[in-house]
């Protein structure tokens, strides 16, 4: 293979960029830039200093990748961005850089995650493995969104906000609290819905792996204990396990607190 780039893009010759990526007319990609092989940068998509991305990744028209951070924090230190292996970067999506007076000076997407169109990833966000963002998507600066978490389309995330593994978001929410593990929220305000059921078996949860997070949400939500009373029954009555681990250990981390339950006065089917 061979590196391809169209006459009219703009390339500093200082960027890094692996073999057989290719870049189409009127892209622009700056000096500290490392792309990984099998990358295809279409035209007008635009990728500033101190983007490292990895392989088989796509960056669509009108993608910025790399803009300083909307922060007024930010000094003008050098600070990055980190994409990993089979990213796709939709029309018109936003990546800023991290921010060394607030952050890590960091804004990291894992692998094989999907940002559609108009999507905006903050200063210092963490966007994992395998995750959704659909569009108009905006998560403020560091926010972590973990591992196969979907988030619906113009949802917007408060910073510091957290989502936890394999949850999944109703499109239009206002995330203001964290999102616990496996679940499934919406409404406004914000609120715990379910398991998120249709996500767990697609990923391949046994029936006893979805019944046990089933049934440790009935005891945090359902119960009327409060949080720290609530995790303590689940410790006790639970045997360790993956999924008991994983909600107890985000729900005793978590700075913000989890969203609360669906009231019993809203109606009775929780997201339309």
């Amino acid at each position: 293979m061979s590196i391809k780039i169209h006459p009219l893009a703009c390339v500093h010759p200082g960027a890094k960029l692996g073999d057989g990526v290719e870049v189409g007319p009127y892209a622009f990609i700056d000096e500290h830039v490392e792309i990984g092989e099998g990358c295809h940068i279409f035209p007008h998509a635009t990728i500033f200093n101190y983007v490292k991305m990895g392989k088989n990744c796509n960056v669509f028209p009108g993608a910025v990748v790399g803009a300083i951070p909307q922060d007024l924090k930010f000094d003008g230190e050098v600070s990055y961005v980190e994409i990993g292996d089979r990213v796709n970067i939709r029309e018109c999506a936003t990546i800023n850089r991290g921010t060394a007076a607030s952050g890590n000076g960091v804004t990291r997407i894992g692998n094989d995650t999907l940002l559609m169109s108009y999507t905006h990833v903050a200063h210092d966000c963490t966007v994992g493995n395998h995750c959704i963002l659909v569009s108009y998507v905006g998560i403020a600066g560091e926010t972590v969104v973990e591992d196969w978490a979907i988030l619906g389309g113009s949802t917007v995330a408060h910073q510091f906000s957290k989502i936890g593994v394999h949850a999944m978001v109703a499109g239009g929410s206002k995330i203001n609290k964290d999102i616990p593990p496996y679940s499934l929220c919406g409404r406004d305000p914000i609120s715990f819905a379910s398991i998120n059921l249709v996500g767990l078996r697609r990923r391949g949860f046994t029936s006893e792996q979805i019944r046990t997070i089933k049934d440790i949400y009935d005891i945090i939500y359902c119960e009327g204990l409060n949080v720290s009373d609530a995790c303590l029954r689940v410790e006790e009555g639970f045997p360790p396990s993956e999924e008991r681990d994983t909600i107890l250990n985000f729900i005793r981390g978590s700075k913000r607190g989890i969203v609360r339950a669906l009231k019993s006065s809203d109606n009775k089917t929780p997201m339309e």
